[in-house]
């Protein structure tokens, strides 16, 4: 079902039908990446369309083959001699709260490449519905950034130690692993999609458990294929769960050298190939996760970003950025450029909270405040020019 408005200069396009609300990223060349523009029109929507009581039931789509890549990365690089990304980053977070906490009925259709910021548009929502062209991955670590916009929080509540493994290597998982492990309500296929959107339409009704039937008349039950990431989670728990990066390499390793674990080999050489530092600030902030709750979670990987895209202890987000999108060469020379270099107390020291002015505001409980504590209402804007 195609936007009514496909205006290709709209890179979100917004629709009204009946009691149904429409909401699809339309940046599909450049794989409907996240920049400053699609984050406040999302949120506009989202917010307008919770208030507004003839909206019912809202529906999150994307045009082309990637529901969203995540985050612009250019942008990013564009941005690394000032805090330029400083309000999209503030922003997007506090997005990412509104999504998991959203008061009306909401449905993804992700149909494509979904990842980071991306899938976080989707994953929270009360039903996310994938396909087989689905794709999913966390690939920050890979490139010196960490894990975020909510997944600090999301990955840790996967079976075992399995967020520790997507967190870290950035290994990829279908719809099908996604519906397995509790990342995707349910599996419809692609050719079934516009079909599925049509009859949520014509629904018209927020009840869950119509929405739910219609999704179901549509859906498949699958199962991961044999070779799958899902039946090795034996493997990556004793791994994964060890308490440093160190460790948790050292003993990859020797479980690659058993017979029967092939597949380890170019897991670890891509995990041996990540930021050191990367890697670090990840598994802190994942295992953080595991006793933090939402608003926790977001204030912490904003703190996180803002120090890593500052480099307040090392310019490898830059250095990765460069190489996988820039220059393309896919070398990276990390600085530091191994783990016993990065000392437990740089990791310390960007993980410490900002003053109480400067943190991401959460909105408190309460109807009266659900929408508070947007960019302009921070101390942000006033400090421009200063910092």
């Amino acid at each position: 079902m195609a936007p009514e408005n496909s205006n290709t200069e709209e890179v979100v396009v917004g629709e009204e039908i009946g009691r149904v609300r429409l909401i699809t990223l339309n940046r599909p060349r450049q794989l409907n990446v996240i920049s400053s523009q699609v984050v406040s029109l999302v949120a506009g929507f989202l917010e307008k369309w919770e208030k507004d009581d003839d909206a019912h039931l809202i529906i999150i789509k994307a045009v082309g083959r990637a529901f969203s890549a995540g985050g612009d990365l250019k942008m990013f690089y564009a941005g690394k001699k000032d805090d330029s990304c400083l309000e999209v980053v503030y922003r997007m977070y506090w997005l990412c709260y509104h999504i998991h906490t959203y008061k009306k009925t909401a449905v993804a259709l992700v149909n494509g490449i979904a990842m980071g910021g991306g899938a976080a548009m989707a994953v929270p929502l009360k039903f996310t519905v994938v396909t087989e062209k689905t794709i999913f991955a966390v690939p920050e670590a890979t490139i010196g950034l960490h894990t975020d916009c909510s997944f600090s929080y999301i990955l840790p509540r996967l079976p075992g130690h399995l967020g520790e493994y997507l967190a870290l290597t950035g290994a990829r998982l279908n719809g099908k692993e996604m519906i397995a492990i509790g990342l995707a309500t349910h599996f419809v296929p692609s050719e079934k999609l516009d079909e599925l959107e049509k009859r949520l339409v014509s629904l018209n009704s927020d009840d869950e458990v119509a929405v739910k039937a219609v999704i179901e008349e549509f859906s498949l039950e699958v199962e991961p294929d044999e070779e799958s990431i899902v039946h090795k989670l034996s493997i990556i728990n004793k791994c994964f769960g060890e308490e440093s990066v160190e460790e948790i390499i050292k003993s990859f390793e020797a479980e690659a050298s058993r017979e029967g674990n092939a597949w380890i080999a170019s897991v670890l050489k891509g995990l041996k190939r990540s930021s050191p530092t990367g890697l670090k600030i990840t598994l802190r902030s994942i295992r953080e996760g595991r006793k933090q709750i939402l608003s926790e979670c977001l204030k912490k990987e904003f703190r996180l970003t803002m120090n890593q895209l500052r480099s307040v202890i090392s310019s490898d987000v830059y250095e990765g950025i460069r190489a996988l999108n820039i220059d393309k060469d896919n070398s990276p020379k990390w600085n530091p450029a191994s783990l016993s270099e990065v000392s437990s107390e740089k990791v310390d020291h960007v993980f410490q909270p900002f003053e109480a002015e400067l943190e991401l505001n959460i909105p408190p409980e309460g109807d009266a405040y659900r929408w508070c504590g947007k960019f302009e209402d921070s101390v942000y804007p006033t400090l421009k020019g200063k910092q």
